[in-house]
């Protein structure tokens, strides 16, 4: 029984671990790798537009070398035009590939809880239900994402909550079937029903190792390659020559280990 519940959690923890990460971060793959904005992004055919509601700069917004402050039109140099276009289509190209990868990620988690309910729902009717209502909740999730990401919108926490209430109801339901199987089963002390959700156990190991972790691997290389696309939007931000009329730099993106850094040496 505890190889049964401990392969429930692991496929419940492939489901959310990289989009609970994911929250509010542009992407999250290590330390070295974490890049996170405080605004709202908004990606159309006028331009890019980033908002919030706390801090200052509060709106951003640039097309074609032109670059707008709360509103307000800002006068740059030639090069930082240059820079802006180089930012913006950085921009536009990015957003599509983190919403390939969120659905990826949708994917193989409700892939591993699929597996879960397949193995272990004893009951024809009752796995009919938990499948239909992982397929139910997994083609709302990907139409949320869609909806958001996938049509160049990113908002904050909008993908931990897409992911928390797309599946919180099936997982509770797959949660509440499964144990309570394992559990009579351990109670009633039928050893040859034992012996058989230990061996459901063991295959469901096996396809988890061979199709979920595969996939969960490749997925981690596509994220990983975000990175040097992230920096180089952070790269770009630091060389513009315009400055906030606080004498700022722009920054609407930022490396979250700096931010540690930076509180750490504070503290000192």
């Amino acid at each position: 029984m505890r190889k049964t519940l401990s392969l429930l959690t692991l496929a419940i923890g492939v489901a959310f671990g990289s989009q609970a990460q994911a929250h509010d971060r542009l992407v999250h793959v290590d330390h070295q790798c974490s890049f996170s904005t405080d605004y709202d992004v908004r990606v159309d055919a006028a331009g890019v537009a980033f908002s919030r509601d706390d801090g200052a700069p509060t709106r951003v917004f640039m097309h074609d070398g032109q670059l707008r402050v709360d509103g307000r039109p800002v006068d740059v140099s030639a090069a930082d035009a240059v820079r802006l276009r180089d930012y913006e289509r950085s921009v536009r190209a990015l957003l599509p590939e983190v919403a390939g990868i969120a659905r990826e990620g949708l994917d193989i988690g409700f892939s591993a809880l699929t597996a879960v309910a397949t193995t272990f729902a004893e009951d024809g009717d009752e796995r009919s239900r938990l499948l239909a209502r992982l397929n139910r909740d997994h083609a709302k999730a990907l139409s949320r994402i869609d909806a958001g990401l996938g049509s160049g919108v990113w908002t904050q926490h909008d993908l931990g909550d897409t992911i928390g209430d797309s599946v919180e109801g099936a997982v509770s339901e797959l949660v509440s079937t499964v144990t309570a199987g394992a559990v009579k089963a351990a109670l009633s002390g039928d050893q040859a029903r034992i012996a058989a959700l230990e061996a459901r156990a063991d295959s469901l190991d096996k396809t988890i190792d061979k199709e979920v972790d595969a996939r969960a691997d490749q997925l981690e290389v596509r994220a990983q390659a975000l990175c040097p696309k992230l920096a180089a939007l952070d790269q770009l931000q630091q060389q513009l020559d315009f400055r906030l009329p606080n004498g700022a730099a722009l920054q609407l993106i930022g490396r979250e280990h700096d931010e540690v850094d930076k509180d750490k040496v504070a503290a000192r």
